[in-house]
């Protein structure tokens, strides 16, 4: 039996232990690492989610503690497990565990995706915030307005009680209270439920697979970070950012997304400059000649305009995108700026966890990521607000914080919408794709 460890951030490396590792038993994961996402690594994985071969739970460390794991747990094999990673930091990481005495390893999508019974429209991207998720909230409502029974599945985001989160739906504001979910989770769940669209997420990717199935003629996969799909998809739509052309190639997994492409959308093309196009088409042409290629907008609305003006203004905007993402902004800026707010800095008023993601990400200057991974990291996202002197609140984030925190400033929400540009249409090559419905 081979010595196992799985580098995660409680994602890919749940999934990939339930499809490759579960199938081949003489690989034995003795541990999980977990980092990027704060406080995930004071838990374990439950035993009754691991399945045959595990009598117990298996422990997640920090990531911090991965040579002195490999030695003490006598480790042969460790399995790199997430994503939204640059190149030369993954073959860092491989350095660490090879210097370690260990090999390093990582799993394809051949060895960890599923097969549906229904067609799999995947969305997925070269970078975290490249703006899938807008894209594929728009093909869910398209879909739906059509008559096709569109269901999206979204990368895992089990940030709780995992035994609870093995198979998660929503479609009601309720279901966020009944799942705890965090502020990050309700990022990328509450837009579908606001459009009145389902969502399915969780760490039991078949489980999950099967009750989606049971509900439409076609699954969405919106992607996580940069990752591939957990399920194989009949046709795969890859966005780019053309904000950060470039990063195409220097992000793991996201290269490979692009090189598998049957779509790519080259987003944001309106903030770009041409030379940053002209890149982007050239690395497409060069890495996957067969795409169908389009561009597009992520277009800014500010829900109340009128509130902005003169105010000042602290802007709080999605934190994935913002901190691992490497984003300085987001839909929230582009909305203060544009509409003459007087942004403030909320460094100086940060407190706690929030301050400690400043000294962790020095990029960020005068936004505030929504970070709220804890109760407590919440009531700290509101302490820093409530001390800034804003006027108003400029939400950039995908979720409803007047939903989450109790302040007695005024919000006005700021919402990225999906635009087509250029290229083929969008939603009619998705439905080229489908199968023929019966009159």
């Amino acid at each position: 039996m081979l010595r196992c460890l799985i580098m995660g951030a409680a994602g890919r490396d749940f999934h990939d232990f339930r499809t490759f590792f579960r199938s081949h038993p003489d690989f034995h994961v003795l541990a999980f690492t977990a980092t990027q996402i704060p406080f995930i690594d004071a838990r374990a994985f439950p035993q009754s989610l691991a399945g045959p071969g595990y009598e117990d739970d298996i422990p997640i460390y920090s990531e911090d503690r991965l040579p002195e794991l490999i030695a003490e747990l006598d480790i042969e094999f460790v399995f790199f497990a997430y994503s939204d990673v640059s190149h030369e930091d993954v073959m860092h990481k491989a350095s660490v565990v090879e210097a370690a005495g260990a090999s390093f390893v990582l799993l394809g999508p051949g060895h960890t995706e599923l097969r549906s019974s229904k067609p799999v429209v995947a969305l997925t991207a070269t970078r975290t915030g490249a703006g899938k998720s807008p894209i594929t909230q728009w093909l869910a409502k398209r879909l739906v307005e059509a008559g096709v029974r569109a269901v999206t599945i979204r990368h895992p985001m089990p940030y709780g009680n995992l035994s609870r989160q093995a198979v998660q739906r929503f479609a009601s504001y309720a279901d966020f209270e009944t799942a705890e979910c965090t502020i990050e989770e309700r990022e990328e769940y509450e837009p579908y439920v606001r459009a009145g669209l389902v969502i399915f997420a969780g760490v039991d990717y078949a489980a999950i697979l099967r009750a989606a199935e049971a509900e439409a003629d076609v699954i969405l996969w919106d992607g996580g970070n940069n990752d591939f799909p957990f399920v194989r998809p009949d046709l795969g739509i890859v966005v780019c950012d053309a904000l950060r052309a470039g990063h195409e190639t220097h992000y793991y997994p996201g290269e490979t997304n692009l090189r598998r492409a049957d779509v790519v959308v080259i987003s944001k093309v309106s903030g770009a400059r041409r030379a940053q196009l002209v890149a982007l088409h050239e690395t497409v042409a060069r890495l996957r000649p067969t795409a169908e290629v389009i561009e597009a907008d992520l277009e800014v609305t500010l829900d109340h305009p009128e509130r902005v003006r003169g105010k000042r203004a602290i802007v709080v905007e999605d934190g994935p995108t913002v901190t691992h993402g490497g984003m300085g902004y987001g839909a929230g800026w582009i909305a203060a700026t544009r509409h003459l707010a007087r942004p403030v800095d909320p460094r100086s008023h940060a407190v706690g966890t929030i301050k400690e993601t400043y000294a962790r990400y020095p990029h960020l200057e005068s936004i505030l990521p929504a970070m709220g991974y804890s109760p407590e990291q919440i009531r700290e996202l509101q302490e820093t607000i409530e001390a800034s002197g804003a006027e108003i609140v400029i939400d950039g984030s995908p979720a409803d914080l007047s939903r989450l925190l109790d302040l007695r400033i005024p919000i006005a929400n700021a919402r990225y919408a999906f635009v087509q540009k250029n290229g083929p249409d969008l939603f009619e090559l998705v439905m080229s794709r489908l199968p023929k419905r019966p009159a």
